[in-house]
Order: structure tokens, then sequence, then C-alpha cells
């Protein structure tokens, strides 16, 4: 059973999460220095471990299906450390799309909610899919539905 109270560890986590993506951006910002990305992944990866547990986290990062993701975003944090931060980043960026694609339409529910975010997200050019997509989940919903 999973617990949804927020406890100490939690808050630390989330907030070692947040200063890992601050991080992450001023690195960025600061024409990617690896240091300040280096940090950023180390306060994401030990946030994100604290937030949902190690367990958990471990599971997540060595299940099958985000395999891919987890060795692109290993990848890309070594060759960051090695001294190519853009091509690191990149090779991270696309393991990290990889591994959390999962929570993308759970992250733009959340965003519509945000007060004036939330007016743009839920503008029709922002919101459209490709009909492929549409399709394959008007298709799950049926098998869901019994009407």
């Amino acid at each position: 059973m999973v617990s949804f109270e927020m406890n100490d560890r939690k808050k630390i986590g989330l907030g070692l999460t947040g200063f890992g993506i601050f991080f992450s951006f001023l690195g960025i910002i600061f024409f990617f220095d690896k240091g300040l990305l280096a940090m950023g992944n180390i306060l994401f990866i030990s946030g994100v471990s604290l937030t949902i547990g190690v367990k958990s986290t471990m599971q997540f990062f060595t299940k099958r299906s985000n395999f891919k993701g987890s060795i692109s975003f290993g990848i890309g944090f070594l060759i960051l450390i090695m001294g190519w931060p853009i091509l690191g980043m990149i090779i991270e960026a696309y393991g990290f799309i990889v591994l959390f694609s999962g929570f993308w339409p759970t992250l733009a529910v959340f965003l519509q909610k945000i007060p004036i975010l939330g007016w743009l997200f839920q503008q029709p050019y922002v919101r459209s899919r490709p009909a492929s997509t549409r399709v394959r989940e008007e298709e799950s919903a049926e098998t869901f539905c019994s009407c």
C-alpha cells in the first residue's frame, strides 16, 4: 500500500528534486556549465529517490520498459562528467523524455489547473494530439466502458 502523506523525507526529496531542476536550468543558462549540470543531476536523482523511496526508484529505473531511457540518462551523465556537456545533455534529455513519457498526461492535467498557465494549456492548438493517439485512447476507453 502506497502512502500519499507528506512526511519529512518526502518534503526533503521534493526540495532536492526542485533544486536539481534549478541547478540544471542554471547550468544550461550559463552556457552548459558542467559543474552546475552535474550538481543538478545528482540533486534530481537523490530527490526522486527520497520522494518515492530507494526501492521504488531502483524498480523504476531497472524496469524493462524504462531500460532504454535509463541507459541514455546514465550515458548522458557520464559524457557530461567527461567534459562534453552539450552532447551529454542531449542524450540525457532523450533519456528523460523516454523515462518520464508516461507522466506527460498527468503533467498536462496539472498544468491546466494552474490559474494563468492553465488557460494557455487549454487552448486547442496546445491540447491537439495526433489522430492516432486519440483513436488509441478512445479504443482503450471503450474496453473499460460497458456502454
